[in-house]
């Protein structure tokens, strides 16, 4: 395996931990809530709160990783986003603001992972391998979110709901001594890397040299707007499902809590499959001479008005089957937006591309406060899902409309 590969590889276990680790309370949070006397408003201030400090904590992530190297800053982050989930049980039986605190304290451990992945990736992913590549490493997100309904559901019935907290937090710190002996800062920094491998990565990848980051360029240019704009509202429809998925099929279809998660799984596996294949197909068209800029505003349109069709369809389904079938649908086509954000960070500003990533996951963490404390206001408020669904189907097309007029795929920042 080349060593661009393992970095990839190494990557997408980190960002796997990391969603076991964050999306395990969106089904515990059933049990929580029966035994700690939740209202669905307090469940929603419970998951939301993890976004409080994920979003706080973005920027800085990106502009250390940018200055300091990415592989310092992913190993700082795996360590404290395990600690606080081994904390989480503590607190929970603490009290109700522990949880809150702890939960943005996981936020917090988790910020600077992408980041410092993204700023990696600038140093050892060539330009026609970046869809590719984000794609593999967006996806574990999507395969750590599986798993988490998988084992969590599981471990919930037979052990309690602490029992998976204990069992991942166990399970990052584990891994993070072995992510120090296999990831590298740069090329040169790898003792493994094969003449042609270097050779390849010298003549396509960003320099090393440190530089001030061009605040004012960044702030300036319409096309990271429309980034920053497009990707908060992408984020609305993955962090409200992450969240309230599984309560969705509870309250709506009647199932128990092991049927909703595995019913939960599906759409995300869709997400998974589609979101690998679409970053071959975006690769696929760029080695083909196509406009960069067309093969981004495709993807996008593709992921954010196909994902608001099939969840403005969920509305009106009446079964757990059609259900399932409408939000892989849903998931499955939003996975196409991810080959038109997340690489337009390096096409736009590859020798920043952490700092700028962070800043525009700042903006898309937003959603994870905003959008899962909002749907379970709605909940509450309305006695059904159905606005949750036509309020997440409209913020994608306005996503799509931003795009498609403002985005582009030129490099813009030196």
């Amino acid at each position: 395996m080349q060593a661009r590969h393992s970095l990839v590889l190494a990557s997408f276990l980190a960002l796997f931990i990391a969603y076991l680790d964050r999306v395990n309370i969106s089904v515990a949070a059933i049990a929580m809530q029966e035994t700690l006397s939740w209202s669905e408003t307090e469940k929603g201030f419970v998951l939301s709160s993890f976004f409080i400090g994920y979003m706080a904590a973005q920027i800085l992530g990106g502009v250390l990783a940018d200055k300091y190297g990415g592989k310092r800053v992913l190993l700082w982050s795996l360590v404290a986003w395990s600690v606080f989930t081994l904390l989480t049980p503590v607190a929970a039986s603490a009290s109700f603001l522990a949880l809150i605190l702890v939960r943005i304290g996981l936020g917090l451990g988790e910020a600077p992972l992408s980041p410092a992945v993204l700023s990696l990736f600038g140093r050892w992913i060539p330009e026609n391998e970046r869809s590719r590549s984000v794609a593999i490493y967006s996806s574990a997100a999507i395969a750590g979110t599986i798993a988490a309904l998988l084992v969590t559901g599981f471990a919930v019935s037979r052990f309690g709901w602490q029992s998976v907290f204990y069992g991942f937090g166990a399970i990052g710190l584990i891994y993070a001594l072995w992510l120090n002996r296999v990831v590298y800062e740069t090329p040169d920094a790898h003792p493994n890397v094969s003449a042609d491998e270097r050779t390849l990565l010298a003549g396509s990848v960003v320099s090393q040299e440190r530089t001030p980051i061009p605040w004012k360029t960044i702030w300036s240019l319409p096309a990271i707007w429309a980034l920053l704009i497009t990707f908060f509202c992408t984020s609305w429809s993955l962090y409200v499902f992450m969240s309230w998925m599984p309560s969705y099929f509870s309250s709506v279809h009647g199932l128990d809590i092991s049927s909703a998660g595995i019913y939960t799984m599906a759409p995300w596996a869709a997400m998974f499959v589609m979101m690998n294949v679409a970053g071959w197909i975006a690769d696929s068209l760029i080695s083909r001479q196509w406009d960069i800029t067309t093969v981004r505003k495709l993807m996008q349109t593709i992921g954010l008005l196909g994902s608001a069709t099939f969840l403005y369809l969920t509305r009106f389904v009446t079964t757990p089957d059609m259900a399932l079938l409408s939000l892989c649908g849903a998931l499955g086509l939003l996975a196409f937006a991810y080959s038109g954000s997340a690489p337009n960070v390096l096409d736009i500003a590859p020798r920043f591309g952490g700092v700028v990533f962070g800043v525009m996951n700042t903006l898309g963490t937003l959603p994870g406060i905003i959008g899962v404390a909002m749907a379970g206001w709605l909940v509450d408020t309305t006695g059904s899902y159905d606005s949750v669904l036509l309020l997440a189907a409209s913020v994608s097309i306005f996503g799509a409309v931003v795009y498609i007029l403002f985005g582009s795929a030129k490099q813009l920042v030196d």
